[in-house]
């Protein structure tokens, strides 16, 4: 069985939900409390053994693969200063054991093609998929290393799920399945942002996916589908017809930080666990909320 050492990352996207702020920035690189969105995910898939990280970018977005550069005259004015534990936190974001890849998506022409962009950098392995704006806190291993334990175990692709309210279908990849244990399930049958009335069920694909490189090529046979683009979802139902794909429904929560709520939310929650903000930023909340 082959290991999963390579992730792919989805970064190409307009951001047009947060405009204006996101006009000259990067989407993920939008912080939560200190940390850019995109550093979140790249430290999940760390903890989780990838080794090969790749940006499936726009030319004009390079602040992404910037920041996980080394810079030398901040890493030695930090070190003069001997502020260490912030220079340990940019050390860690430029490990030398990590091998990064950028490749460009042209056109906004969905997640299925922005996967399919970065065939030539995967190759012939299965591969992880990580969409950053979705935030997923554990508090321990991180939902890819909990999902890159159910492939070595199953040894089949897996995809991370979460039950939504039944008026959300529409906002969502969803499956249907075939309960194994608890938490993992065999997909049966997977359909794009389905009506309420026509979902199969309430259970959500979420950005979250460990895939054999047999996508690639049918990625290339899907049409054009919801929103005018090629999904993803449309090539794992096609997937499907060959071998099991698993839904996997993660310990952790999720917040949503493609939409203007869930990142609030998070940098609110994310704020409250910081050991140099809590208390005060607690005490603040707790006023405001009596006001």
């Amino acid at each position: 069985m082959q290991k999963i050492k390579k992730a792919v990352f989805p970064v190409a996207g307009l951001g047009t939900r947060f405009l204006p702020a996101t006009k000259v920035t990067a989407k993920e690189m939008l912080p939560i409390v200190d940390k850019p969105l995109i550093q979140y995910a790249v430290e999940e898939a760390m903890h989780a053994g990838i080794t090969e990280i790749i940006l499936v970018n726009r030319e004009d977005k390079q602040s992404i693969a910037q920041h996980f550069q080394p810079v030398a005259d901040l890493e030695l004015e930090l070190a003069a200063k001997n502020k260490l534990e912030l220079l340990a936190s940019l050390q860690l974001l430029t490990r030398k054991d990590i091998t990064w890849t950028s490749v460009f998506q042209h056109q906004p022409l969905g997640l299925g093609h922005a996967v399919l962009c970065a065939r030539d950098a995967v190759g012939d392995e299965p591969f992880a998929v990580i969409l950053p704006d979705d935030l997923i806190d554990d508090g321990q291993r991180g939902c890819l290393k909990q999902m890159i334990d159910v492939y070595e175990r199953y040894q089949s692709g897996v995809i991370a799920v979460e039950t939504v309210p039944p008026g959300e279908t529409d906002k969502y990849g969803i499956v249907s399945v075939e309960v194994l244990d608890a938490s993992v399930s065999r997909i049966t049958g997977i359909v794009e942002k389905p009506k309420p009335a026509e979902a199969p069920s309430t259970l959500a694909v979420v950005g979250r996916y460990i895939l054999p490189s047999a996508i690639f090529g049918l990625l290339q046979q899907v049409r054009t589908g919801a929103g005018s683009e090629l999904q993803l979802t449309d090539a794992v139902a096609m997937l499907l017809e060959r071998e099991q794909v698993l839904a996997y429904a993660f310990a952790g929560k999720r917040y949503d930080c493609g939409s203007k709520l869930g990142y609030l939310l998070a940098n609110v929650e994310y704020g409250l666990k910081d050991p140099d903000l809590k208390q005060e930023f607690a005490a603040y909340l707790s006023k405001l909320t009596r006001n």
